[in-house]
């Protein structure tokens, strides 16, 4: 044999004899190492999706009722243009519709996601003194690609599409949106409720007001405004002004202008009346339409331990729904992380 492999025998022997002689601290090494396994295993996140996407930031802007091209030149190129000067940006697409845009800030792959947002947030800042009035950017969700991890639509026997969007859009979605690890809790499919106001050219005419008066009377007086304070009987009495719009008939009794001392109500220049806000999509369950809604994942969070969580928030708020209604889950990544 040679020197080599006698020396590697020789090595191998002595740490047997040392194994053996230290039987207990062999054993201890070993059974903490298959412990510190164990909580490893069930610490690391599992996903049955593997992550691909860019390191990316969002920003949505609205800016309701103008062209796509009007939303490109004055809203998305000045955005795109300011946005890729930010450190560790790779490149910046972009995209417009009509009343909104999308900008996507693509970063390095070794920069952290927070950092990268807070970047974006920072130069945001200093964009939207130049946009136009009333535009505001908002950051996405600090999600990826592939966070849709659990889809669901809200039932009922007897409740209409818009009535589930409501309770969709004003408690369902509040309640999941409080589940750790997740990002944002998006609305899909039904119709968003609206207070419509027809107003009517002739009658506008017959009392000599134009159409930006009834629109500033409307947005003005949808608010609360606060007053002072009374002193009685040695306490205080808060003076306020409640004016937030709660029906219909509240809408009809908004004063848009006078006419020889007389008040004008919208209700005499329009019709007022509950509608459906304009959808470009639908949800369609089988053959129906739905309602329901897409349960996004953080980045880098576990995404069987947040469905976990988000289906226990569902079984938790069950009980307090309307009478008949459901939520009926259809998309739960967590049977396919299981198999």
């Amino acid at each position: 044999m040679s020197a080599p492999h006698d020396e590697c025998l020789r090595m191998i022997n002595r740490l047997i004899e040392l194994s053996l002689r230290n039987r207990f601290i062999v054993v201890a090494l070993y059974l903490g190492l298959g412990a510190w396994g164990w909580w490893a295993l069930g610490a690391t996140p599992i996903d049955a999706i593997p992550d691909l996407s860019d390191n990316q930031v969002i920003v949505f802007t609205d800016w309701a009722g103008h062209s796509p091209q009007e939303v490109e030149d004055q809203v998305t190129y000045p955005l795109t243009v300011n946005l890729q000067g930010l450190a560790g940006v790779r490149v910046v697409r972009s995209q417009s519709a009509f009343g909104f845009s999308m900008t996507y800030v693509i970063f390095e792959d070794n920069v952290d996601l927070y950092f990268a947002r807070a970047r974006v947030l920072e130069r945001m800042s200093l964009i939207t003194k130049t946009l136009p009035a009333g535009v505001t950017p908002t950051l996405g969700p600090d999600a990826t690609g592939v966070g849709h991890v659990f889809w669901y639509t809200v039932e009922s026997p007897t409740l209409s599409l818009r009535d589930l969007r409501t309770l969709q859009d004003w408690f369902i979605r509040y309640q999941l949106n409080a589940v750790p690890g997740v990002a944002e809790v998006a609305s899909v499919g039904g119709y968003v409720q609206q207070y419509q106001i027809d107003v009517d050219p002739n009658r506008l005419r017959t009392y000599t007001l134009p159409l930006s008066a009834v629109v500033a009377a409307v947005r003005d007086s949808n608010l609360n405004v606060g007053g002072n304070v009374l002193e009685s009987n040695g306490a205080w009495l808060i003076v306020r002004g409640v004016g937030l719009i709660a029906s219909v008939d509240d809408v009809k009794r908004i004063v848009v202008g006078a006419s020889s001392g007389v008040p004008i109500y919208v209700e005499q220049i329009a019709d007022v009346h509950v509608g459906d806000a304009f959808r470009v999509a639908s949800l369609v369950k089988g053959t129906k339409e739905a309602v329901g809604g897409v349960v996004v994942a953080r980045s880098g969070v576990n995404t069987k331990a947040v469905i976990d969580a988000v289906k226990a928030r569902i079984a938790q708020i069950q009980p307090g729904l309307p009478a008949g209604v459901t939520i009926v889950p259809f998309y739960d990544r967590s049977t396919l992380i299981a198999q």
